[in-house]
């Protein structure tokens, strides 16, 4: 590097040298402000001049055999190739205007990215003048609008700068996503060996929304207080919780047939086991539940319990009224208004009918008397044997922790 390119270098170290002499501290509110403004833009300035140099540096990957002269400049300054990457590409397609915003500190980084990506889902034929006018419009609304902002104004560029045009290339670009979507649509599971696994799944958009709505509709009334005693779950643990709940409340005569019937999971246990509570039941998927996970499926999800014998004959093939119909879970709602657990405020759409007189699996009558509503939360409670579940007079429900 000559001795001529140096020298600007040289004098912006200078002035920071100079700017790290300051201490903030004793600004005004005011000084605070224009401060942290004016370094944006001399930042943004700056990264336009990195741009412009990795523009033009592939000579540099050629003379040290780097992949890349990204990979080179990441090793060198110790940033991440991610962040490096967003620049060269800039540099490869972000074209002079965005870099001349950039360097004139009206346009970030992260708003250049976000223009540069909206030029991309132009379509291909279109006048390259129209090109051009998406362009300018975008950098101008840099003016007023973060990239979150410019991003969704992107994804209508188009009916902007070309309205007669836009109903076709949207078509177009949806039943083009929709093509790649469906080609790597893809889900796996994993048995991680503690009672845990893993879902992991790549679905089109649309697809992901749709199961994002389902499980709002069991996280959103949760955002309200349970009672004292219930800690405020994060928001993954709630959705992770929500999906179990969904996936354990599908009607099992909506499912398709498998094997010549509706799809549905057996858990066979002893009659014993269910009566008390304790021990260990085998399901037809292969799993092992404890009895009170057994108990509590019983009662509410579309689970066929098969009760065996002491010589492993099956004594009971579920039972005809097992689960409460939807006349009995109007008439709950009615009555019980929303989770009948002292504190809780789950509105009664998102109850599940639990069975408190006397359990479905010690002979409980499904009736109106015998069953009340309360909250997915809850009613894992009332089948949790650490704790000891109270039914009141009035149709509240408490539950003390056992010591």
């Amino acid at each position: 590097m000559s001795s001529r390119s140096e020298t600007p270098i040289a004098a912006i170290n200078a002035a920071l040298d100079d700017l790290a002499g300051v201490d903030p501290t004793y600004l005004t509110t005011g000084e605070k402000k224009n401060l942290l403004t004016d370094l944006s833009r001399v930042i943004a300035r700056a990264e336009a001049a990195r741009v412009r140099a990795l523009a033009v540096a592939e000579d540099i990957a050629v003379e040290t055999g780097a992949r890349s002269t990204a990979h080179w400049l990441a090793a060198e300054t110790h940033d991440g190739i991610g962040q490096i990457r967003v620049r060269d590409k800039l540099a490869r397609i972000g074209g002079e205007a965005i870099t001349a915003a950039m360097g004139e500190g009206a346009v970030n980084v992260a708003q250049a990215r976000e223009i540069v990506d909206a030029l991309a889902r132009l379509p291909k034929n279109l006048d390259p003048e129209l090109r051009e006018k998406g362009e300018a419009y975008l950098i101008g609304e840099a003016a007023h609008f973060g990239p979150p902002e410019l991003r969704r104004l992107g994804a209508r560029l188009l009916e902007v700068i070309a309205p007669e045009d836009a109903d076709e290339a949207e078509y177009q670009r949806l039943l083009a996503e929709d093509r790649r979507a469906r080609a790597v649509t893809r889900l796996t599971f994993r048995d991680r060996g503690d009672g845990s696994g893993d879902l992991h799944a790549r679905i089109p958009m649309p697809v992901l929304n749709r199961l994002r709505t389902y499980l709002e509709s069991y996280t959103s009334p949760r955002r309200g207080p349970l009672g004292d005693d219930v800690e405020q779950l994060p928001a993954p643990r709630r959705r992770g919780e929500a999906f179990c709940a969904l996936l354990e409340n599908l009607p099992a005569n909506a499912l398709p047939k498998h094997g010549g019937t509706a799809t549905s999971v057996t858990v066979m246990t002893t009659l014993d086991q269910l009566r008390e509570g304790v021990g260990i039941a085998g399901t037809s998927t292969g799993d092992r539940l404890t009895a009170d996970q057994t108990r509590r499926l019983a009662c509410q999800a579309g689970i066929i319990p098969v009760v065996l014998g002491g010589k492993g004959e099956i004594l009971d093939l579920g039972r005809s009224k097992r689960l409460f119909t939807g006349p009995q879970r109007k008439a709950m709602a009615l009555r019980d208004r929303g989770c009948t657990a002292e504190g809780c405020t789950i509105p009664a759409a998102w109850c599940e009918a639990h069975h408190h007189q006397q359990p479905w699996s010690q002979g409980g009558k499904t009736n109106l008397a015998h069953g009340k509503l309360l909250c997915p939360f809850h009613h894992h409670r009332a089948h949790d044997p650490a704790w000891q579940t109270h039914h009141h007079p009035n149709g509240s429900t408490t539950f003390h922790r056992r010591t």
